[in-house]
């Protein structure tokens, strides 16, 4: 009898034959158009390193998905690197192709009535598009974290892509070259994947992992050798096992889910962009949970337990040898609710009890009586100057629990750079980047090539960047990123004036503004008189529809019709 799926359409109508007479000609059998029929996503491309090994793991999924008896169609999305893509438009193509991806996936999914999914995820923003595309459909998926990239040395030292990223400070300051960069470039990146760090992309692949939505195991791992193969061909046989179960993402993706999901990433110290990706899904998912608030009360009860770059000395390939994200949940097992679902059909407790701790845990891996840090790793700040939050990374800890300094203001991110090169900005300042928020940029204008250039030329710790644009998961030092309300959205950010005093405290989990409320209310009365600023990038274009649609970064910058 031929099972009840989705895709099997009423013979005699008319979707069911125009269709079959497409499928016959790429010829697919009549048993063929019986099997479950899955999408294998794929963000392939020669552009970025990143994504070049996608179109092999592609091939040994699809041929698990066959052998399990199911139908595999590959099928093609946008492959965003920030690296490559960050080059135009000041960045601001990067968030807004989270939300393109995850608008080309319902297309490429839902339009055809495929019965689930497998997703491929590697640089920053799949993983995250992929996670919001299984919440918005809620058809059986897995995702399969495709990797980290290997990494050169120089003179025995080792050199990767963080060490590029800071190298134009270094550069201004005199302490390297071109022709040193040029060497670095050479050796920086020797494999495909994702940035070797705890940047967003791995904190992404983590994440993944801990709500339940990979294999256990998958991060993180090389992207090159056979556990990834392993991985692929074994997520190719369970998703067609999924569909038959019909075990969909929105059992998975639960409250719970995301609860032990930031515990890992306090644990890890991951990427503050996790927060707004998070949120994103818990959007899509129709999850009633605010990330923001679960960071804020887990934060102190979760400490540190490996300290990768940015964080500390310790390296990707260091976790993954101590048992990656399974080793961090088993040694948080205490805090998680082990009752939530995943992928495999069993519960995270179920997993937990088979995972055996390898034998570098021991030296690499802190657990919570004895952390390599004390928590919080993240604190999300608010105060007069970020009413509805901000978030500062704090890592290994060490950074200075309180800090008063001077605004210096900034509208773009060029503007900085310059002063930088111009060696105007000194220690004790607080340098402001506004303007480059979700809608104000439009599309979160980067900070990151900033607040790397600072920590490159040695001012990280001791003078802050606040901004409501976008920072890489691998920026570290003294900077508050995501200061909510944005400028655009009306935030007191947008009525900061060079000179002004800044308060950041730490211990309070305060960001404040020294300029009394009457103040403020001229600014604001003088600031509403002046014409309209005309459109970044202006009216047409995926921009201006994405300025339009973009809801506010604690909802985590999705897609809906603003009021």
């Amino acid at each position: 009898m031929t099972q009840s799926l989705r895709s099997n359409f009423e013979p005699g109508s008319t979707r069911w034959a125009i269709r079959r007479a497409q499928w016959r000609a790429l010829g697919l059998s009549e048993e063929d158009m019986a099997k479950p029929k899955i999408a294998v996503v794929n963000s392939s491309s020669e552009i970025s390193i990143c994504f070049s090994h996608l179109d092999a793991v592609a091939a040994r999924v699809k041929e698990a998905i066959r052998e399990a008896g199911g139908l595999p169609f590959e099928v093609r999305t946008l492959a965003p690197s920030d690296f490559i893509h960050g080059a135009g438009r000041g960045g601001r193509f990067l968030l807004p192709s989270r939300d393109l991806m995850v608008n080309e996936i319902e297309v490429q999914v839902d339009g055809p009535q495929l019965d689930g999914m497998i997703c491929l995820s590697s640089c920053d923003k799949t993983a995250p598009a992929h996670l919001m595309a299984a919440a918005r459909l809620n058809v059986p998926t897995i995702l399969v974290a495709c990797g980290y990239q290997g990494c050169g040395k120089i003179a025995g030292k080792p050199v990767d892509i963080e060490d590029v990223f800071e190298s134009a400070g270094e550069l201004a300051e005199g302490h390297v070259t071109v022709a040193g960069i040029e060497e670095m470039c050479e050796v920086a990146v020797t494999t495909p994947g994702v940035c070797a760090g705890m940047g967003t992309a791995n904190t992404m692949h983590v994440m993944a992992e801990a709500l339940g939505m990979t294999l256990p195991g998958n991060s993180p791992i090389p992207a090159r050798g056979p556990r990834l193969d392993a991985y692929a061909r074994q997520a190719g046989a369970r998703i067609v096992e999924m569909v038959r179960e019909g075990l969909r993402p929105r059992q998975i993706l639960t409250a719970g889910a995301f609860a032990n999901a930031v515990r890992v990433g306090l644990a890890l110290s991951g990427s503050i962009n996790l927060l707004r990706h998070l949120q994103a899904v818990a959007e899509e998912g129709e999850v009633p949970v605010s990330v923001y608030d679960l960071v804020d009360r887990f934060g102190p009860a979760v400490p540190l337990l490996c300290a990768v770059k940015p964080n500390g000395p310790r390296r990707i390939e260091d976790l993954d040898e101590a048992g990656g994200t399974q080793a961090v949940m088993k040694r948080l097992e205490a805090l998680l609710d082990r009752g939530q679902m995943t992928v495999t059909g069993r519960t995270v407790g179920e997993q937990l009890a088979d995972f055996e701790f390898p034998p570098a845990a021991r030296d690499i891996l802190g657990t919570i009586e004895a952390p390599i840090s004390p928590g919080p790793s993240i604190v999300v700040l608010k105060g007069s100057l970020a009413p509805v939050g901000s978030i500062m990374k704090l890592g290994i800890g060490g950074k200075m629990p309180n800090f008063r300094g001077a605004a210096r203001v900034f509208e773009s991110q060029e503007d900085a750079l310059d002063a930088l090169s111009r060696r105007e900005l000194k220690p004790g300042m607080a340098v402001v980047l506004r303007g480059l928020g979700a809608r104000g940029g439009p599309g979160v204008a980067s900070a990151s090539w900033f607040v790397a250039a600072v920590n490159g030329a040695g001012l990280g710790d001791g003078m802050a960047v606040l901004t409501d644009g976008q920072l890489s998961g691998l920026n570290r030092g003294y900077t508050v990123g995501q200061v909510l309300p944005e400028a655009a959205d009306g935030g007191p950010l947008a009525l900061v004036q060079d000179g002004d005093e800044i308060v950041i405290d730490i211990n309070e989990r305060r960001l404040d503004l020294l300029v009394s409320e009457s103040e403020l209310a001229h600014r604001s009365v003088e600031r509403a008189r002046l014409p309209a600023p005309t459109p970044v990038h202006g009216r047409s274009g995926w921009l201006s529809q994405y300025r339009d649609m973009v809801q506010p970064l604690e909802r985590g910058g999705v897609l809906r019709p603003r009021d």
